[in-house]
């Protein structure tokens, strides 16, 4: 909140705990030293997290020969092609959570080439050579992951082992695709934005012109086309000429972070005003209400416009933790709160929704609708597909699990931001935050409640302004501040803000009304339309099949929008309507004048949050109801 004397929107060099650190935007973020969030719903998760996750992730990376791989012998070799990165995440996590790495750091320090090459599926006798594969095999985008494990040790402890070998790798990169060396890039982005942010770690403008040159060279045709055309790569046109997100979801959303940090580093407003218009059209047509992103399965790829089927929802939980690097991006970048909102549903929904509660197995994608129970996955064995009834211990491909455990590490980062006018609240939770001469202690049940009290611990004695994201699923309901003074003005989706001298003891309440309310399709999304939802707050509910009777499944579900739903015991909520058998017969088509009003069962509908499904068993679940309506 001091004014800066080079610009308003320009911050000086950083050495704060936080994943991004631009050096000159609208907002600044805070890091893990200035908010730490101390009870509630992502409290326990974080708990959950430090506790459980970490230690399944490295054990199930013991296990798998993933770790192996760095001191084993080539034909020994297990795991995908990208295995590395997985091993990288781990690392950033552990950094961000402030547990020990030594062990693993030094194993991965001792398997790197004097040019800084790393990688163990390419480069060495018997396999193929270094970048024979820009398309698939993800030489890039692991060292993405291994630079972004290499900051977060810089900003949490200092140049270690591990900050070191994620240098040598990044000269490695600017040396070998670098003016005058290979023309190319990688089949999966996630270099880019990681080399900005070594940029902004170490102050070295190499590395920002590496991520700068990797995003011009993106979409020129620089990679062979394949099985899912150019698009799947985003490399069918320049990223400035994108109106929207398409491809593989999360290629397609690390992208869009890394041109985000390009622009916003080098004050490139045409390349950032591209990305938000394609964030824009992405959120208008291509998400799901819970903000996940992804249609299709065979490609793990964004749908047309208003393709978004909810049995066939793919929305991986790497989209959703994309997602949300790319919202956290643009909102420090415009000052805009509508990122935010997005934000906060893809982390409740999507994010949230991945770990079961003990933190040990993990949902890779997420559907809408569970149409058969799954089958209990056993609980030492590789799961081989990323769809399932159940959530799994461990995948084939496992970038979920440790996408999630970095993610709940550093999550404290996202939750609030300040410029030279004050302090930004942009998500919920039980916090304390201490910035700048001000110290605030924030009071909320949120999501369950929707009550947060932000408490006055320390001020200056000049005025500031305290700012409250009104999040937009607030819309048409009213929201309440309620100043010091006892003045309670409402308030409309967007942001509510308080500018005064503050008092140690002053406190601002934010009352937002989560009660249930039903959702309705856009009548474009044929696979839903007829049927409605429920949202409470920023939480998506579903019907689960253990809470019907008599072993009845969803099918049998059908929900009375004439009357609203309303709260039940323990975050439930009762939703009127029937159960109703459809009859069986000879042929599933009929004409309208015979169709045949089985006998309905007239009850409340228990709904539970989305994010909670699939925790009690094997169930079959669903988002969209269909209505006793004709």
């Amino acid at each position: 909140m001091k004014p800066n004397p080079r610009s308003q929107h320009t911050h000086t060099h950083t050495d704060r705990a936080v994943p991004v650190a631009p050096s000159r935007s609208r907002l600044r973020p805070l890091g893990l030293d200035e908010v730490r969030i101390t009870g509630g719903f992502w409290a326990r998760r974080r708990e959950v997290n430090a506790t459980a996750t970490l230690d399944h992730c490295r054990d199930w990376m013991e296990r798998v020969g993933w770790l192996g791989n760095f001191r084993a012998p080539v034909q020994a070799r297990r795991g995908r092609e990208f295995a590395d990165s997985d091993v990288y995440k781990l690392l950033e996590a552990m950094a961000w959570a402030g547990t020990g790495s030594d062990p693993v750091t030094e194993t991965i320090a001792a398997a790197q080439e004097p040019d800084g090459y790393l990688n163990t599926h390419f480069g060495r006798p018997g396999q193929q050579p270094r970048y024979s594969d820009l398309e698939w095999g993800h030489e890039l985008y692991c060292y993405g992951h291994l630079i972004q494990a290499g900051v977060a040790q810089i900003r949490t402890g200092g140049e270690g082992e591990l900050a070191k070998t994620a240098l040598r790798a990044a000269d490695h990169v600017c040396a070998t695709f670098g003016p005058g060396g290979i023309e190319g890039v990688c089949g999966h982005p996630e270099i880019e934005t990681a080399l900005v942010e070594l940029a902004r770690a170490t102050g070295e403008q190499r590395y920002l012109d590496q991520a700068a040159l990797f995003i011009d060279r993106r979409g020129r045709g620089t990679l062979a086309d394949g099985e899912f055309g150019r698009a799947y790569h985003q490399d069918d046109m320049p990223v400035r000429q994108a109106t929207v997100l398409r491809g593989h979801a999360v290629r397609a959303l690390y992208l869009a972070c890394g041109a985000v940090d390009v622009a916003v580093e080098t004050g490139d407003e045409e390349l950032l005003a591209a990305v938000v218009r394609q964030w824009e059209t992405t959120v208008a047509r291509r998400t799901h209400l819970t903000g996940g992103m992804g249609s299709h399965h065979r490609d793990e790829s964004f749908g047309d416009d208003f393709v978004l089927p909810p049995d066939r929802a793919y929305s991986e939980t790497c989209a959703g933790v994309a997602a949300v690097m790319l919202g956290w991006r643009l909102l420090l970048a415009t000052g805009e709160p509508r990122f935010a909102d997005l934000a906060e549903r893809t982390l409740f929904n999507v994010v949230a929704t991945s770990p079961a509660e003990d933190g040990r197995s993990f949902f890779y994608a997420n559907t809408l609708h569970r149409r058969r129970r799954g089958t209990v996955p056993a609980p030492h064995a590789v799961s081989p597909r990323a769809e399932s009834g159940l959530r799994a211990p461990w995948f084939e491909v496992s970038c979920c699990p440790t996408n999630v455990a970095r993610t709940l590490a550093l999550l404290p980062t996202y939750l609030a931001s300040v410029d030279d006018h004050g302090i930004q609240l942009h998500q919920y939770a039980d916090a304390e935050i201490s910035v700048d001469g001000v110290a605030l202690r924030v009071r909320t049940d949120y999501p369950s409640g929707g009550t947060v009290t932000v408490r006055i611990a320390r001020s200056p004695d000049h005025p500031w302004t305290l700012s409250l994201r009104v999040p937009a699923w607030t819309e048409g309901a009213t929201t309440w501040l309620v100043d010091a003074d006892g003045t309670r003005p409402t308030v409309a989706p967007g942001t509510a803000a308080v500018t005064r001298v503050f008092r140690p003891g002053d406190e601002i309440r934010l009352e937002l009304p989560v009660a249930p309310r039903w959702i309705a399709p856009d009548p474009r999304v044929d696979a839903v339309r007829g049927t409605v939802a429920v949202q409470r707050g920023p939480l998506v509910y579903c019907a689960e099949s253990v809470d019907l009777p008599d072993g009845r499944e969803v099918d049998a579900v059908r929900v009375d929008t004439s009357a609203e739903p309303v709260d039940g015991p323990e975050d439930t909520v009762v939703a009127p309507g029937e159960l109703a058998e459809p009859p069986d017969g000879p042929w599933p088509f009929r004409p309208l004048d015979q169709v045949d009003a089985s006998a309905a069962e007239s009850r409340g509908i228990v709904l539970v949050p989305y994010h909670s499904w699939a925790n009690r068993g094997p169930s079959t679940m669903r988002v969209w109801l269909p209505t006793n309506q004709p």
